[in-house]
């Protein structure tokens, strides 16, 4: 019994022990629980306050953007009334304006009417005097037409009655004294007509060779065109001498392999950074001077690059003539040309006649032929289409016997041109006989350009040859003292002496030697020939 009472005693003991503990542990936990309960609410209460705060701010923002905004749109709107205002004002200004000019012009075109209006009233009282006038003009006119004929029938009587007198006096009939009058009036007139025949072929000759002139030095004039000198070398520049090891290659293989892609010789030297490209060709030196500009920039140099690139800058070059030749036919306005036509222009770039570039030389030929034919009343378009066509013959694919203007010409029958172009081709150089009137336009036009000063090149040993040819040739003629070749060999001064030659025989000879020296010479342009004779007596007074 004792053993189970203390056994309740000792569980209600542990029972109210185990309360004591679990009680102190809740409370413990509660109050854990309840302070970061209240730290919480802080924390959300401090949030709290901020968020309002944030909210009062933005709602001030808010007003006041509000009230900028309203403030904004008020000014807005008082801006766009003003401006309607005056949008409004000057349109009606306008408006205003129009209709005072609209008003004036039709005030202007009333008086313009009342005007003419008037002039026509006063041309029909004009015409209707006139009309009088004539009318009592018709019958005076009539009045003496009567006495005219009254009198030109008395005038009759009496000039048959004269004519009776006359033949009985002279013992001829009026029929025989006609004729012998009529003889000498004939003879009389043959004189007469013969002198002012030839009086009007000398005018008509001096005016001719004035009109010729004045149109060929316009012409001239109006053609300004560059002189272009073409060499048969080309100056490469370097940047540094030290390339030149990397053109010339190990053993010599890279510069041989360039001369025998290019065809073009190249010369390195002790020139300070430059290489030489000599070539009588252009297109070659061209072709070898972009092929070498490639190279060096590229850097690559061996000869199979070196192929690669010639090639590409071949085609380049076939790519740029054609081009060349459709600007050039586009700037002249020559239009429809075949394409192979048009290649030839463009290859004319590179060529060189005398010193002088060929497509200049051409397109100065085309502009004077165009001007020229317009002068002279012809077609100026065909004219000029022939002047640049006209050394097509130069540029050939291949090398014929024929030369240049007959191979010209068959280039351009071949392709489809104009009679007329195609004779004047063949004929620029008298190797075909003229047929059509620009031909000779072309022929002319031709010496020009070619013959002007500065244009082409002659070698110096040439040309001291050709002044002494034509000095030696006038020399050679009987009563000639002293021969000079003077402005550069265009012309000649022949100093004859007065008492073994006449003026009669000066005129015959100045024909004579031109004659030679066209027949036995050649020379560019033409050449004057002058002869000169002067009498003079000299005494001494001592």
């Amino acid at each position: 019994m004792d053993s189970t009472i203390m056994t309740v005693v000792a569980a209600v003991v542990a029972l109210l022990i185990g309360l004591l503990a679990g009680k102190s542990f809740f409370s413990k936990t509660n109050n854990k629980i309840v302070e970061e309960a209240k730290l919480q609410a802080e924390r959300i209460k401090n949030e709290a306050e901020k968020v309002k705060n944030e909210a009062d701010r933005i709602a001030k923002d808010a007003e006041r953007l509000s009230k900028d905004a309203q403030a904004k749109a008020d000014t807005l709107k008082e801006n766009k009334i003003l401006e309607a205002k005056s949008h409004f004002l000057q349109l009606k200004s306008e408006h205003d304006k129009t209709v005072l000019q609209t008003t004036q012009k039709l005030n202007e075109g009333e008086n313009r009417i009342k005007q003419k209006e008037k002039e026509l009233e006063d041309k029909t009282k004009l015409a209707q005097k006139e009309i009088q006038e004539y009318d009592q003009k018709k019958v005076n006119l009539d009045k003496q037409l009567e006495v005219v004929a009254r009198k030109q029938e008395a005038l009759s009587k009496q000039h048959e009655e004269h004519i009776h007198k006359l033949e009985k006096v002279a013992n001829l009939s009026a029929e025989d004294a006609r004729t012998e009058l009529i003889e000498a009036i004939k003879d009389e007139a043959k004189s007469k007509a013969s002198s002012y025949v030839q009086e009007i072929i000398e005018e008509s000759k001096l005016k001719a060779n004035k009109e010729a002139k004045k149109i060929i030095i316009q012409t001239i004039q109006r053609t300004a065109a560059e002189t272009a000198i073409e060499n048969a070398i080309t100056v490469f520049h370097l940047e540094s001498d030290d390339i030149k090891g990397q053109i010339i290659g190990r053993e010599g293989r890279n510069i041989r392999a360039i001369e025998a892609a290019t065809g073009v010789d190249l010369v390195v030297d002790d020139t300070p950074e430059a290489i030489i490209l000599s070539s009588f060709d252009p297109i070659r030196r061209e072709i070898a001077r972009l092929s070498l500009q490639k190279l060096v920039q590229d850097g690559r140099m061996h000869p199979a690059r070196i192929e690669e690139v010639v090639e590409k800058t071949k085609k380049a070059i076939g790519d740029q003539i054609m081009e060349i030749g459709e600007r050039t036919a586009i700037e002249l306005g020559v239009h429809g040309l075949h394409k192979e036509l048009i290649r030839m222009v463009g290859r004319m770039r590179f060529r060189s006649s005398y010193g002088q570039n060929l497509l200049m030389h051409s397109r100065e030929t085309a502009n004077l032929c165009g001007i020229m034919a317009a002068e002279l009343g012809l077609n100026p378009k065909l004219a000029k289409r022939a002047g640049l066509l006209h050394d097509i013959g130069k540029v050939p694919d291949e090398e014929t016997e024929l030369s240049h203007a007959l191979l010209g010409a068959k280039l351009a029958e071949k392709y489809g041109e104009h009679p007329s172009v195609v004779n004047a081709i063949g004929a620029h150089h008298d190797e075909m006989e003229m047929s059509y009137v620009i031909s000779p336009i072309i022929q002319a036009c031709d010496a020009i350009s070619g013959a002007r000063p500065g244009a082409r090149r002659e070698i110096m040993a040439s040309y001291l040859e050709r002044i002494k040819d034509l000095e030696k040739l006038a020399m050679e003629y009987t009563g000639v003292e002293k021969a000079y070749a003077i402005q550069a060999g265009r012309e000649l001064r022949v100093i004859v002496e007065a008492d073994k030659v006449t003026d009669a025989q000066s005129d015959s000879l100045s024909f004579e030697i031109a004659d030679k020296i066209q027949k036995e010479m050649q020379y560019p342009g033409q050449i004057k020939v002058t002869v000169i004779r002067e009498k003079r007596a000299i005494n001494i007074a001592r």
